[in-house]
């Protein structure tokens, strides 16, 4: 499987490529070729499978070119090795709780699938890799704990002073090892704006090998794939074979990855967006 950027579908590289250079030089984003369908089989006996076994069976259909069977299982086992219920409000209404993993974020999926296969494909001896992220909070959590004692990774989050909770400010400040914070005297906007510059300048790219850890990249999207299909799974032994899932969303990555598995063939009557922008 080969991903092309949005600005340009001739523009094309392995998964690979696009975990470690997030953004094309052309400013799109990288995404599957083509999106794969996953056997009505699968689908239609989804409730007997396990979170990790979903899991695998979505990663597999777009990247079993990228990565071998054994391999990839076993990133998928360690990535998403928490749980992810969901729990009822009332008798039509369910809450997909996804703070089940170690910094308490969604993101944690994404975070730990990416960090995952990076450390799949570093070798030693190879350049270090550096991975930059602007966080207003939860992304840099996620991001600090799912890389800590990943070999050959450097981690440098930004965040902006007094916008981030204590917890969170503890979560990105106080592991150490290859994880490093820095705290911008600005905005969200200005961390993210900095990070932008640096895959910008050719110079520092000579000298530096950087990634991004945003939600730009396209290992961070895949997995969150992954808790649609399980929330399906659940309501299914639940009974219920018509599903809406409705989104708290701010840069609509989180619906996106609901959408690439509705791509996928994951039966769902409707997406809501909710925002508040």
């Amino acid at each position: 499987m080969q991903f092309y950027s949005t600005n340009n579908k001739d523009l094309r590289v392995s998964f690979k490529e696009a975990v470690f250079n997030s953004m094309p030089l052309d400013k799109g984003l990288y995404m599957p070729e083509a999106i794969p369908q996953l056997p009505a089989s699968f689908i239609d006996n989804i409730e007997k499978y396990s979170l990790t076994e979903i899991a695998y069976e979505v990663a597999s259909a777009l990247l079993k070119d990228e990565i071998p069977a054994n391999d990839l299982k076993a990133l998928v086992e360690e990535a998403a090795n928490f749980d992810a219920p969901v729990v009822p409000l009332d008798d039509n209404t369910f809450v997909l709780e996804l703070f089940h993993g170690p910094s308490l974020a969604f993101k944690d999926f994404g975070a730990r699938f990416m960090s995952r296969v990076m450390g799949y494909y570093l070798k030693d001896g190879e350049q270090l890799l550096d991975v930059l992220v602007a966080t207003s909070g939860d992304t840099g959590g996620a991001v600090a704990l799912g890389f800590l004692g990943v070999a050959n990774t450097r981690v440098t989050i930004l965040y902006p002073k007094g916008k981030v909770s204590p917890i969170q400010e503890q979560q990105l400040t106080t592991l150490g090892q290859n994880i490093r914070a820095i705290e911008i005297d600005g905005t969200f906007d200005d961390c993210q704006a900095l990070v932008k510059q640096a895959f910008a300048d050719e110079e520092l790219n000579k000298k530096f090998r950087l990634t991004s850890a945003n939600s730009i990249n396209i290992s961070r999207l895949i997995p969150q794939t992954f808790y649609y299909f399980n929330a399906y799974a659940q309501l299914k032994r639940k009974g219920f074979k018509e599903v809406v899932f409705s989104v708290p969303s701010g840069n609509f990555g989180n619906i996106g990855a609901g959408l690439l598995a509705y791509k996928m063939g994951l039966p769902v009557k409707q997406f809501i967006a909710a925002t508040n922008a």
